[in-house]
């Protein structure tokens, strides 16, 4: 057996060779607006869209809720597509109960994780029958209880079906509200908290569909379109630059 001598010798250097390299790496910092830009942001957001309406199609609060438990890990084209079918047949929770599960999952088999989101869907209409009078709650508190309902559903069911100011934080808004500026937070929660501290009372209502639509339009993963962006001028661009 041929033992290798100069082991302890190559290891040493390949940790000396990661030490020099993580000291040479700098983290990203990420710039933020200061007060006047951030409302120059939003306010040109008005301009632009001066009444933002979500994609998902949607009759009443219980179909919203419906329509945002559906679009997880799913598109909004491909919901809206069972949903608008679905929705002319139950459009309630004693509705969907009086489907059924094994009806409700025809209608919805070409949507991601259908089986899953049945069965969740079967079960907040009985919750909502059960404690909530057949009406869909409008509290935080009340919604998270439901279902495969957590805070993103909640807060788009608030802000979209109740009109509160509330900011559901998906990938796009993760993603955008960083890159203009508006956020150094790393997760959902943090952006969604900076948000709500940053944002003018004045815009808070659309603030949620605005970030969301201009990142799915505009501020897109890959290749931003920076050159046709109203906010090019003022955005930080933090991280646009290594893409």
């Amino acid at each position: 057996m041929v033992i290798n001598r100069f082991y302890p010798y190559r290891e040493s250097k390949i940790i000396a060779c990661l030490i020099v390299l993580s000291y040479s790496i700098k983290p990203l910092t990420v710039r933020l607006l200061d007060k006047k830009a951030i409302y120059e942001v939003f306010k040109r957001w008005q301009s632009n869209n001066p009444e933002p309406k979500g994609e998902l199609y949607w009759k009443n609060t219980f179909t919203l809720l419906v329509a945002v438990v559906l679009s997880a890990q799913a598109t909004d084209v491909g919901v809206n597509k069972a949903t608008k079918v679905l929705f002319e047949v139950a459009s309630s929770p004693e509705e969907i109960l009086k489907l059924g599960e094994e009806n409700l999952k025809e209608y919805i088999k070409t949507i991601n994780l259908y089986p899953t989101k049945a069965k969740r869907i079967i079960g907040l209409s009985e919750q909502i029958l059960r404690e909530f009078g057949g009406k869909v709650p409008c509290s935080r508190e009340a919604l998270e209880s439901l279902p495969g309902v957590g805070r993103k559903t909640a807060n788009v069911v608030l802000n979209i079906g109740f009109g509160m100011p509330a900011i559901a934080v998906d990938t796009h808004i993760l993603r955008t509200a960083p890159r203009i500026g508006l956020s150094d937070g790393k997760t959902p929660r943090e952006v969604e908290e900076d948000l709500l501290r940053i944002t003018p009372e004045e815009f808070l209502p659309n603030a949620h569909h605005w970030i969301l639509l201009h990142g799915r339009y505009i501020c897109q993963a890959r290749k931003p379109k920076c050159a046709e962006c109203f906010l090019e001028d003022i955005c930080c661009k933090n991280g646009v630059e290594a893409i």
